[in-house]
């Protein structure tokens, strides 16, 4: 029985990854030919360039050599150096790994970053690994990817279970490979090894500031605006602050046990503070509602921050937020954006909400390059003028073309690797 739950349990995990990448790629190829490019451009653009697929043994604490598979894929380099995360997760596999990086190439196009797209990914359980073991499995990680990345090929950050920890063992390797110190390599890195300010909350400040734009769109007053967000994470629970902060009432918020609502607004701080050292915090609570429940409240901004299909045809119709902003990736399905498109409801896509991450990742390769590093301050200014910028253009061409924001980020990101892999050549 356990074996057949096992199997279904996979099944499944597939085809949400499959589901994830093709209609990544459906978006891609509507967002071309609205553009009028020919069909050889999506044929490039479809998939990677390049699939990296390594085998890494690690010595474990109680002696046994275990072998761990992991990726790295280059979506297409033709603007610059390719740029993405590495997540460790028992879930990773293949075909998310090769979504995530055209993703990562659709988000520094909408930013107009000097990047392709990356991703990388080891199919492991950090949280029952020790410390030490998580620390040979990073640098025997980097042994096999070696010869593909580096400051001007493809530069790694922290993604799902990996830190600035992680990063600065990543980075430690290669400068020994390399003999020479290469903090270019990687972002993510703590201050002290290189890291830049604002790197820690930049994904949720460049949700909030996608928020603050659409509120303007919608004549919505942020002060008072009634705001749910799904997840309470690193982006959910910065997110949750920064709305707080800004005198916005978050009356509902989720983690992966259940969820809190309270329509007169939820006391943030104190939740904060109440969470254990797994994050989780509604385990504390009794009247706890569920997640799906808590989508379908009444509120002016819907912040799905979780996990992906979240919104889907089932209940799109059920959606009460006149925004929604997508910090998660890909929580929203293609049938359920048409169906919120068709209801007037604005949503703000992830691959332009969530940008914040490599925009100041793209800050920290900047200030390594140069050797020259910036105040919070600096960062922050720097940030908001770059998100600000890109909101516009995509809502500007959302309504000139008469298009969702989704297809027009897709448009606005896929016409640059589009336009840069024509002037070299390939197409």
């Amino acid at each position: 029985m356990e074996a057949t739950l096992n199997k279904t349990n996979n099944e499944v995990k597939q085809e949400e990854s499959l589901n994830l990448f093709t209609s990544t790629q459906i978006v891609i190829k509507d967002a071309l030919e609205k553009l009028g490019y020919a069909e050889e451009f999506y044929e490039l653009l479809k998939e990677p360039l390049r699939m990296l697929t390594v085998r890494i043994p690690v010595k474990m604490d109680d002696g046994r050599v275990e072998i761990f598979t992991g990726y790295r894929a280059q979506h297409n380099d033709a603007v610059g150096p390719t740029k993405g995360g590495i997540r460790f997760h028992p879930e990773v596999d293949e075909d998310e790994v090769k979504a995530l990086s055209i993703w990562m190439s659709l988000k520094c196009g909408i930013v107009d970053l000097p990047y392709g797209g990356g991703k990388g990914g080891i199919i492991c359980d950090p949280r029952q690994m020790s410390f030490g073991e998580l620390e040979r499995l990073s640098r025997g990680y980097v042994r096999a990817i070696s010869q593909i990345v580096g400051p001007t090929k493809d530069i790694p950050a922290p993604d799902v279970y990996t830190n600035s920890q992680i990063m600065s063992w990543m980075m430690d390797e290669y400068s020994r490979l390399r003999e020479n110190d290469s903090p270019g390599f990687i972002t993510g890195k703590p201050l002290v090894l290189g890291g830049s300010h604002g790197r820690e909350t930049a994904t949720a400040q460049g949700v909030t500031i996608c928020i603050e734009e659409a509120a303007k769109k919608k004549g919505i007053d942020l002060v008072g605006a009634r705001v749910v967000i799904q997840g309470f994470g690193n982006a959910g629970s910065f997110l949750a602050k920064f709305m707080h902060d800004a005198g916005a009432k978050v009356i509902g918020i989720s983690d992966a046990l259940g969820a809190l609502y309270n329509p007169d607004g939820l006391d943030i701080n104190y939740l904060l503070d109440c969470r254990d050292s797994f994050g989780t915090v509604t385990n504390q609570f009794e009247n706890t509602i569920t997640n799906q429940e808590l989508l379908e409240l009444e509120c002016d901004i819907l912040v799905p921050a979780a996990i992906s299909n979240q919104i889907t045809a089932t209940n799109a119709h059920n959606i009460k937020a006149s925004i929604i902003v997508e910090a998660a990736n890909g929580p929203t399905t293609l049938e359920a954006t048409k169906i919120l498109t068709e209801r007037e409801i604005l949503l703000v896509p992830d691959v332009l909400a969530s940008s914040g991450g490599v925009t100041v990742s793209y800050f920290e390769w900047v200030q390594n390059n140069q050797g020259y590093y910036w105040s919070e301050e600096e960062v922050a200014e720097k940030l908001r003028s770059i998100i600000v910028r890109s909101f516009n253009n995509v809502y500007d061409l959302s309504q000139s073309r008469d298009v969702n924001m989704r297809l027009a980020a897709y448009m606005v990101g896929a016409r640059k690797m589009a336009e840069a892999s024509h002037f070299r050549g390939w197409v």
